[in-house]
């Protein structure tokens, strides 16, 4: 089974990369034939001999193409190899592998696609800086037809052409959709972030020689989100723990929209704080005391009755803001909270309320507190923000002061220094009413027994994207808390 490695690397870091390997002693051209070497194997690992078609760019992602070619066609299959501009102009590693095939290189013409089961895309790879065109965009879009019609399937070669390595971004309008990607030594940002996780197809990862000690130079601040993060910090119980030794959650719970509250609540016991209360409205009080026999509810009609719950110290973790309403008291509700110096998840309406002024609630954030907007509550909060995910979700947590998890697909948890993860494990299933309540009360549960607010935050959508996993289709909100036990064992057995 291929190693899971979660550090992330940009482009650059790449460069940094190959060039300490060649200063370890690894040559550039070993690198490109091991490489070569990679995808030669992933590729005959997964089809039979059949009509493949390399295409071949000017620089090192083209050089990789010609090992390839040379490999196949030395293990008896039908391979052509195309080249985007003149073999005469390679230089370097590209230029000494290009010599070592014996085969034509055809014009780069869309015509040498035709009858191809396989296309190799060597033509780019990560550093493409800019939008396709000419020649290059003409075979993309001819490739894109031939995949679009089921006659060509597409194996990239690092990153498929048309996505910046380092945002997942289509550069431009035009990119190629790849059946397997096979990338070196570590994944690149682009390959988690969407929509370069989806045109990657499945990713391969190999090993072509570059050291793991040059990773100490790189100085790695984006990961893969996997338990190894955070594994030593996770909560586990022991033959002294006792419920007050778990920690007492605390969840605002709104008059109307009720199930949010419960959502989360539910999901800050499953994943084992020790006691979950919810206050809400003496109004709604019953709808609450009526949905659990294991929640607690208290009366909470004004900003006076809150912070007399919380001069209980025991109660160490709050979540405020699903299904609350966006109304003043709310706003007013979460300054106290958060004067208060406690673990804090703030989530929806919590966030909302604060879209006319975001600034108010930068300035009482503290470190230990978690916000996780969707993105259209984190435009209302950073409206001046553009890019990428990764880059936003770091601007965000530097700005407010606070862990940010931005939420979608390619979930990204940063922290104000820029450490982050992103995460690759949801499934489209999670896209349902009341899931992202479950998330912020997993991440409530886990402050609750004293993870820190990065982990915390990290592990719950980890957990989160595994119980989507778990479930499958046809899930809906109220089932992720339950298979909680089977998601949280398996999790815990990994461990020991």
């Amino acid at each position: 089974m291929q190693e899971r490695h979660s550090e992330l690397i940009n482009v650059s870091q790449m460069y940094k990369a190959d060039a300490a390997a060649v200063t370890a002693g690894v040559s550039g051209t070993t690198l490109m034939e091991n490489a070569g070497q990679a995808i030669f194997d992933a590729i005959v690992a997964r089809w039979t001999p059949r009509p493949l078609l390399v295409l071949c760019g000017p620089g090192n992602n083209g050089g990789d193409g010609f090992v390839v070619a040379r490999l196949l066609k030395a293990a008896g299959w039908n391979v052509d190899l195309a080249l985007l501009g003149e073999a005469s102009r390679l230089t370097g590693d590209a230029a000494h592998h290009a010599k070592l095939w014996t085969g034509e290189v055809l014009a780069f013409d869309p015509v040498v696609i035709e009858d191809k089961a396989l296309i190799v895309d060597a033509l780019f790879g990560a550093g493409l800086s800019r939008p396709l065109d000419g020649r290059a965009a003409m075979m993309v879009r001819a490739v894109n037809r031939a995949v679009g019609q089921g006659s060509s399937k597409v194996i990239a070669v690092d990153v498929p052409s048309g996505i910046s390595g380092d945002s997942g971004a289509v550069l431009g309008d035009l990119c190629l959709t790849a059946e397997l990607t096979v990338s070196f030594f570590r994944p690149k940002v682009g390959h988690l972030l969407l929509p370069g996780r989806d045109a990657a197809g499945e990713l391969v990862v190999a090993d072509i020689g570059i050291p793991d000690a040059v990773l100490d130079s790189l100085k790695i601040a984006c990961h893969r989100n996997d338990p190894a993060i955070w594994r030593d910090s996770f909560p586990r119980r022991s033959s002294s723990s006792h419920k007050y030794t778990a920690g007492h959650a605390l969840v605002l719970g709104g008059s109307e929209m009720t199930g949010a509250a419960r959502l989360g609540a539910r999901a800050a016991l499953r994943i084992g704080a020790g006691l979950v209360s919810i206050a809400a409205a003496s109004t709604a009080l019953q709808i609450y005391a009526l949905s659990s026999a294991s929640v607690i509810t208290l009366a909470c009609d004004s900003v006076d009755e809150l912070e007399n719950l919380l001069r209980d110290p025991r109660k160490n973790a709050v979540l405020i803001g699903p299904g609350y309403g966006t109304n003043e008291l709310l706003r007013e509700l979460v300054l106290a909270i958060l004067r208060r110096d406690r673990a804090t998840v703030l989530d929806a309406d919590a966030l909302s309320i604060f879209g006319a002024d975001p600034q108010s609630l930068f300035n009482a954030l503290g470190s230990n507190v978690v916000l996780t907007p969707h993105d259209g509550e984190f435009r209302h909060l950073f409206p001046d923000m553009t890019g990428d995910r990764l880059s936003r979700a770091r601007s965000a947590a530097a700005r407010s002061g606070a862990i940010v998890v931005l939420k979608g697909s390619d979930t990204v948890i940063s922290e104000p220094g820029g450490r982050a993860v992103i995460n690759d494990n949801a499934p489209p299933y999670l896209a349902t009413a009341g899931s992202g309540d479950v998330l912020a009360g997993l991440i409530l549960g886990l402050l609750a027994q004293g993870m820190p607010p990065f982990d915390a935050a990290a592990a719950a959508v980890w957990m989160h994207g595994e119980l989507g996993r778990s479930l499958g289709a046809g899930l809906i909100s109220e089932d992720l808390p339950e298979r909680l036990p089977q998601v949280l064992s398996s999790l815990l057995k990994s461990f020991s």
